[in-house]
């Protein structure tokens, strides 16, 4: 046997991605380091794994969709290695699969990784950021071990464990007239123009928001991506309900923004863990989820605001 788990690896990697091209961006690879590793793999094997169409990229032939169930295996019998080493000891080794809601992602994801590879050096993170409908579809296929997300919608066979409490508030231009408010409710946003961060389960909330407090949105944007919707509001298209307070208060044109308490009680977002409950959890996970726990509380989430400080500026007076 010549071939080697990282030629299986990248093999993978571009069964799932498409293309070499997107599978180099996914795993931080150089295209030709793919491209000759699947052409050995191919000669060791003796078959042809991909049919190569210049428009429509790449596809599996019949006997490379056999051959990707078996590498996949083959990846998981390596990984499972480590994990048998680090139960056997006390040591913590292998490769954890991180999942991430793609809307804090950018603020926490970095310095958690980083911090977890620090305090174990013989673990790697792979991350992997969705939305949280597409992080449970991965929980439950055992593709990521666990996962940093809200717990808006946690089905049952999953366990959430809370680590910290974002309330909700108004985010304006700097220039915007209401910027110079210090606190306003859902009533008083009525007539203004409402750009609502179209995600599953995140649209749902705020339009909740509304919906409790007995207001009506004017909804004059729908939009997936939130760094476009603070370019808007940004760009006095306006406002906008978050919960991530990033510690940038430029949206990505440099254009400032202020964030404006939400007058009232209301519904805040949970960061926290989420895994498939009865499933024992690797040495890995659980020290994962310990680091996690001591890492990130209301007094401190990486790359935002301090809750807590937020919590206290929600206080209804």
């Amino acid at each position: 046997m010549r071939f080697t788990l990282r030629q299986l690896e990248y093999f993978i990697a571009t069964a799932e991605a498409g293309s070499i091209t997107l599978a180099s961006e996914r795993i931080h690879v150089s295209q030709p380091s793919i491209s000759t590793a699947i052409s050995q793999l191919e000669i060791e094997l003796n078959t042809q794994l991909f049919l190569r169409r210049h428009a429509q990229g790449l596809s599996l032939t019949p006997a490379g969709q056999k051959i990707l169930a078996q590498a996949k295996a083959v990846i998981e019998q390596g990984q499972n290695l480590y994990i048998a080493a680090s139960e056997a000891s006390d040591q913590v080794r292998g490769t954890l699969s991180l999942g991430c809601l793609l809307t804090f992602a950018p603020m926490l994801l970095p310095e958690v990784s980083h911090s977890f590879k620090a305090a174990f050096p013989g673990v790697q993170v792979r991350p992997t950021v969705a939305d949280h409908s597409v992080l449970l579809a991965k929980l439950e296929r055992a593709e990521i071990d666990v996962a940093l997300s809200y717990d808006l919608l946690v089905p049952d066979g999953f366990e959430f464990t809370a680590l910290a409490e974002l309330p909700p508030y108004v985010q304006v231009a700097e220039t915007d007239p209401l910027a110079a408010h210090s606190a306003i409710t859902l009533k008083e946003l009525e007539e203004r123009e409402f750009i609502l961060l179209d995600l599953p389960l995140s649209r749902d909330y705020f339009l909740g928001l509304f919906a409790a407090a007995g207001a009506t949105p004017n909804i004059a944007a729908q939009i997936q991506h939130q760094e476009v919707i603070r370019t808007m509001v940004g760009n006095r298209y306006g406002y906008t309900l978050a919960n991530v307070r990033p510690k940038n208060k430029a949206a990505l044109d440099g254009r400032r923004l202020v964030g404006l308490r939400l007058a009232g009680e209301h519904k805040p977002m949970r960061i926290g863990l989420i895994r498939v409950g009865q499933q024992v959890s690797t040495r890995m996970v659980r020290s994962f989820e310990d680091h996690c726990k001591s890492l990130i509380s209301n007094s401190y989430v990486p790359g935002m605001e301090a809750p807590i400080m937020n919590m206290r500026r929600s206080t209804p007076s």
